[in-house]
């Protein structure tokens, strides 16, 4: 499948579990799920990603840990990108390390899809909108499961 359409598919899937309730550590659209099971479900649930979960782990890790275990399952899946597409991943720095991320469904304005636990539900949030998350203090990174790919084939 040409690269644009699994960027579409995988925009298209990270909207349908907008509105699923916010709940950590879960995975179920319409039921529950968090940010990072949210990304690990789309992703494996579109057939671009290998099957895995990074579970378990306790919904405030990143206040007591500096481990970065977030970004490192990120990071075993994507490679870090300057200018984030559609599908593309953002990952924020919440406490001591990197601990929420979305999925991006437009560059510009930067909007993405994420399990946002103050909205207690998936929602589709501009970034510029979004005072907590776009606090010039606040640190975000993008991803890209297509720059991996390209790395690997090239």
């Amino acid at each position: 499948m040409p690269e644009a359409e699994e960027r579409a598919l995988v925009v298209a899937e990270a909207r349908r579990w907008i509105g699923t309730p916010y709940h950590s550590c879960a995975d179920i659209r319409g039921a529950g799920v968090d940010c990072g099971m949210l990304l690990v479900r789309v992703f494996v649930d579109t057939g671009l990603t290998p099957p895995f979960d990074p579970r378990p782990y306790p919904p405030d890790w990143h206040l007591h840990r500096s481990e970065e275990r977030y970004l490192g399952f990120v990071r075993d899946h994507c490679k870090e990108v300057e200018v984030p597409g559609p599908g593309d991943i953002i990952v924020f720095r919440y406490g001591r390390c990197y601990a929420h991320g979305g999925i991006v469904t437009c560059g510009d304005p930067l909007t993405f899809v994420h399990a946002y636990s103050p909205a207690r539900a998936v929602i589709e949030d501009r970034l510029s909108q979004n005072p907590q998350l776009d606090q010039a203090r606040r640190q975000h990174r993008f991803f890209s499961h297509w720059a991996q790919e390209r790395e690997v084939s090239a």
